[in-house]
């Protein structure tokens, strides 16, 4: 595995037996059996957006009183509330904690997870351990998001009063870009195949003496956390080396490097405490799972054990610093001025408590600021002592105090940003001026006229390049868009350099002859939307030799990022094991490839029929890596005609699974003859198998659909090659 990619042998992005559960692990109707179930309210497409689906959140957000808002979150921070009572009188540090949960869930491997659409609020991530009593975070934002309704969502309130929290602590802030819309029902990720939160005994997902590697896409380290366990792999305190690989890979797999991770972690840790009071089993279950009355509450709702401040979060209890409500240094001061001794927390927790620590390193208790009580690191922190390359970083930390400052600052800003895509989508009066890399910043481009686009086209058409090989141009293009994390797509044309061309899925010295071609030929054009026109003028041709006469309208105006604006590691996840439009699968794996085509219809937002037209029209157009001719049950190549569906459904063929190829192979044979007529793969026969994808294929079939086959596979075909147009649908708000 590497640790800076988050890659595996194998690449393969799921892991586990193969069933659909392995893409979609445990399921909240698993967890909680007992719980109302809605899914059947949502079934044909319905909405739960009580908004619908015409509402412009952009355009509420603009309206928003952004001033008013911060006004009312910094009064809220230390607005005391009898039913759960601030710690050291100030909430700043608690609703940290809440927005960093929202955005920590964030993972490289498949772009999901982070606080773009507000998911802390519904199960799972509602009922984790980690976020433990951030249930009482989101009720004492309610009045807030009551007052100012549609105009701001519960994803951008989570993050922009994290900001407000650290401010109002004198904590540095590098900006906030506003813009994240709610969704109103979780959202499907995988989050493990695991039958159990985290607690000690529990296995971690990365033990390499055992040859296990945390698999892709999951970055925390067991389920239910956010990261890692603080108090060590399987809870052991004693294992630094463990803890500092485990902190290592995790915080890589959220897009953190090392010194990211140290600042983040020492920026955190300056503020507020962590919870261990009682033992956990003293109260009561997560939201989830209890009950009616309790309105959604868990966990801790004794009021009597919340006047006391008797609260279990993590088991692990105190402050890291003396002063848990203001910004400082004071995290490196200690970590580095004390020894530090092995002691339980009240709870049970492992943790570390400096040795016969000065007076005025004590902290004062968080409901009694009289008491002082000692300080304490968690194992987690202490690996930021024992862990070579991570001293280093946190001694120049120690010493220099605005290094310090600009690390947190930025690396907050990361984290609560990262899942938002380029920042043409950031929102607000405090969105930064400065363009950061993992933003992947593309210059503006000029949008081109309809003549230049129809010499263009036509230059295209007599250059001797294919239909198959400019639409797979095209495809593998914009086809890396993820609507995860809004990364990848058309607009900025990464194809071009090495690290994306030379993908095997790509097919390199084909796609690197028509890249060559298409900047021959482009004249003032960029080369993004050389390569989009292009595929259009091949889509168009296909149809025209079908019968039908179309025009594929792509849109233009994209820019070329230059190769100092192109961080080739932070793309290398974005890069396909599989990609059933292109019949392409790197390696055999656990999870079948038909759910891996599900998948990335997914990330692409795609709908069943779009996936479907479009994997036939791929079919069709000859578009398979490496021009195999597995699904092409056309002898019309290059032409764009459902043949793909109709051959698939004649039952004069036979389908017969190819000795040694793992069921990934299959020979269609005519029943009669007995001779070879086409291959196939799993992707392909899928359509023919699956009930309800060969409802989808039927339709296809059907005399009379060639028309239909062809716009609607335009339709879902402009819709890939313009998914990452963010600079067009955001440019009235900016």
């Amino acid at each position: 595995m590497d640790a800076k990619t988050g890659d595996m042998s194998g690449g393969c992005p799921f892991h586990g037996n193969a069933e659909l559960r392995t893409l979609l692990g445990r399921t909240n109707k698993d967890w909680w059996p007992e719980a109302t179930q809605l899914d059947i309210l949502t079934e044909q497409g319905k909405s739960a957006n009580p908004y619908g689906e015409d509402f412009d959140y952009a355009e509420a957000f603009n309206a928003l009183d952004y001033n008013a808002l911060k006004e009312d979150l910094t009064a809220l921070m230390t607005d005391s509330q009898d039913w759960w009572p601030a710690d050291y009188g100030h909430y700043g540090p608690f609703f940290i904690r809440m927005a960093w949960h929202a955005a920590g869930t964030y993972r490289t491997g498949d772009g999901r997870g982070g606080a773009g659409s507000g998911q802390q609020r519904f199960a799972p991530l509602n009922s984790w351990p980690d976020n433990g009593n951030l249930d009482k975070a989101r009720r004492l934002l309610w009045p807030i998001k009551q007052k100012y309704g549609k105009n701001i969502s519960w994803a951008d309130l989570f993050i922009l009063t994290g900001n407000v929290a650290i401010e109002s602590m004198g904590g540095p802030v590098f900006g906030f870009g506003g813009g994240r819309a709610d969704v109103f029902e979780p959202e499907s990720v995988y989050w493990g195949t695991e039958e159990q939160w985290v607690n000690e005994g529990v296995a971690t997902r990365i033990e390499p003496k055992e040859g296990r590697a945390l698999e892709n896409p999951l970055a925390a380290i067991q389920m239910g956390l956010i990261y890692v366990n603080p108090e060590g792999p399987q809870g052991n305190p004693h294992d630094s080396e463990g803890m500092a690989r485990d902190m290592r890979e995790t915080f890589a797999r959220m897009a953190m490097n090392d010194e990211e991770t140290v600042a983040l972690t020492a920026g955190g840790h300056a503020f507020g405490k962590a919870h261990g009071a009682k033992p956990a089993d003293t109260f009561g279950g997560a939201p989830e799972s209890e009950a009616l009355e309790l309105q959604g509450f868990g966990w801790l709702h004794d009021e009597e054990e919340i006047a006391k401040g008797h609260i279990t979060t993590s088991g692990i209890e105190g402050p890291w610093t003396p002063n848990p409500t203001e910004w400082g240094n004071d995290y490196f001061r200690l970590l580095f001025k004390y020894d530090y001794e092995l002691v339980q927390s009240p709870a049970g927790a492992n943790q570390w408590q400096p040795v016969n620590p000065d007076p005025e390193d004590m902290a004062p208790d968080a409901r009694d600021p009289s008491k002082k009580v000692p300080t304490m690191m968690t194992t987690a922190d202490m690996a930021l002592k024992r862990d070579p390359e991570y001293r280093k970083i946190s001694e120049r930390f120690l010493n220099d105090q605005a290094a310090l400052d600009d690390a947190f600052a930025r690396a907050w800003f990361k984290l609560c940003h990262r899942d938002m895509g380029p920042k043409v989508r950031y929102l607000g009066p405090e969105v930064p001026e400065e363009d950061l890399i993992w933003q992947d910043p593309i210059p503006a481009g000029t949008p081109v006229s309809e003549s230049d686009v129809s010499v263009f086209k036509s230059k295209v058409l007599d250059s001797g390049l294919s239909v198959s090989e400019l639409v797979k141009a095209a495809w593998a293009s914009a086809s890396t868009y993820r609507n995860s994390d809004h990364r990848g797509g058309a607009n900025g044309a990464h194809i071009r350099f090495d690290a994306i061309k030379n993908w095997p899925v790509n097919d390199p010295e084909e796609l690197g002859k028509v890249l060559a071609k298409l900047d021959e030929l482009r004249g003032s054009i960029s080369m993004a939307d050389a390569i989009v026109l292009g595929g259009a003028a091949a889509v168009e041709k296909a149809a025209k030799d079908a019968g039908f006469d179309i025009n594929v309208n792509v849109t233009t105006g994209r820019g070329d990022a230059r190769e100092e604006q192109f961080d080739a590691e932070s793309f290398q996840p974005l890069e396909p094991f599989a990609d059933g439009f292109r019949n392409y699968l790197k390696t055999k794996a656990n999870v079948r490839t038909e759910d891996m085509l599900i998948d990335k219809s997914h990330l692409l937002g795609l709908s069943i029929p779009e996936m479907t037209v479009l994997v036939g029209g791929m079919r069709a157009l000859g578009a398979n890596t490496g021009n195999t001719k597995h699904g092409v049950f056309t002898d019309r190549v290059g032409q764009l005609t459902p043949d793909f569906f109709s051959n698939l459904l004649d039952m004069s063929t036979k389908w017969k699974a190819v000795d040694g190829s793992g069921d990934e192979e299959y020979v269609g044979f005519d029943r009669k003859s007995g001779e070879e007529r086409y291959r196939a793969t799993r992707t392909d026969l899928v359509f023919g198998s699956n009930s309800q994808l060969r409802a989808q294929a039927e339709v296809y079939a059907e005399n009379g659909a060639e028309e239909k086959f062809v716009h609607d596979f335009v339709s879902a075909w402009t819709k890939v090659m313009d998914a990452d147009r963010f600079d067009l649908s955001y440019a009235k708000y900016h």
